[in-house]
């Protein structure tokens, strides 16, 4: 029996959301709905502009793979994470919160010096979420980081895309791969981000390898991969990198496939506030629902149940006492069979 049932590798940042108008973008030139790396520099600056925004920003352990696996604890998984951060007070009250979620997680003895990485998500009022993200030493994540012996002990491996754009942190996530498919253990990876799509594409293939288990990727990620016009055609070409996937469709719910059969999961009516974390989300649930007995749609029903949660509120991650509420209201659509 394994010991985990996800375990994660991806870019440690904390997250500061900040609520911001349209013209504040434009203001700062900050492209809308994007990740965009930044320099220190950069990152203060911005900072600067929006000192008069920092009353109501809130703070969170995040990056993309962070959110995912601490989505897997909450709802009751068992999951370890690897990252890097710091040796300062933004590294060790990360490491807290990956604690107070339930995660365990490796680092190599003392913190590394340096600064931790930090993310500022930018959400404007139609709920869209601009990021800039100043990786800090997450830029050094490297197989120092992993632990064999815990990935050898998961169901699945969790990889983020946003890996790609550090050499390290490539190599990292490629022998991250090595190291499950030599000890049976699935992969899984999510794109990310349509940037890492469009502009990394040659080392995201090199840490997808020949393929992955599952795949988890959005709409425009789909369709950037593959060139497709059409979600059908991509969701098709997808099974060439990968033996299952889901893609998300925004408003329009997601659609999954187990290798077998597609499946369309209706998505849930609420008003969206911040979108960030959204897709982290269901890629969470979704990995809960699959190590936890359910098949392929009903577990797309249960992350496109959380997503929507996640996306009425503002923050990538939900109160603790939301997670069994959402288990309790998917598991009241069931039938009794099941």
């Amino acid at each position: 029996m394994t010991k985990y049932h996800v375990y994660g590798l991806g870019a440690a940042l904390v997250d500061t959301e900040i609520e911001v108008t349209d013209q504040d973008l434009q203001k700062l030139q900050v492209d809308k709905g994007l990740m965009t790396l930044v320099d220190e520099q950069r990152h203060h600056e911005l900072l600067e502009h929006l000192s008069d925004h920092l009353t109501a920003s809130k703070r969170a352990s995040g990056g993309s793979a962070a959110n995912t696996i601490i989505a897997v604890s909450s709802f009751g998984g068992k999951a370890f994470y690897s990252c890097k951060v710091a040796d300062d007070e933004h590294g060790r009250f990360y490491l807290d919160d990956l604690a107070d979620a339930g995660v365990d997680y490796h680092h190599n003895g003392k913190l590394a010096d340096g600064i931790t990485g930090k993310c500022l998500v930018l959400i404007t009022p139609d709920a869209e979420r601009s990021m800039n993200t100043y990786l800090g030493v997450s830029e050094t994540v490297s197989e120092q980081e992993l632990h064999p012996e815990a990935i050898a002990n998961s169901e699945y491996l969790y990889l983020e895309g946003y890996l790609v754009t550090s050499d390290s942190g490539r190599q990292a996530a490629i022998r991250a791969r090595e190291i499950a498919e030599q000890h049976g253990v699935k992969t899984s990876l999510s794109l990310s981000d349509p940037g890492m799509v469009t502009y990394f594409k040659d080392g995201l293939q090199q840490m997808i390898g020949r393929r992955v288990d599952l795949l988890f990727c959005n709409q425009a990620e789909a369709l950037g991969w593959t060139g497709c016009d059409d979600i059908d055609s991509a969701a098709r070409q997808l099974l060439e990198i990968s033996n299952s996937f889901a893609v998300t469709l925004g408003a329009e719910g997601a659609l999954v496939c187990d290798g077998n059969e597609f499946y369309r999961i209706p998505p849930h009516a609420v008003t969206a506030v911040d979108t960030n974390g959204a897709g982290d989300m269901f890629a969470g649930a979704f990995l809960y629902g699959i190590t936890h007995g359910l098949d392929y749609p009903m577990a797309g029903q249960l992350a496109s149940l959380a997503s929507a949660n996640i996306v009425s509120q503002f923050g990538p991650r939900l109160d603790l006492n939301a997670y069994p509420e959402i288990l309790s209201a998917f598991e009241s659509t069931l039938p009794t069979s099941h």
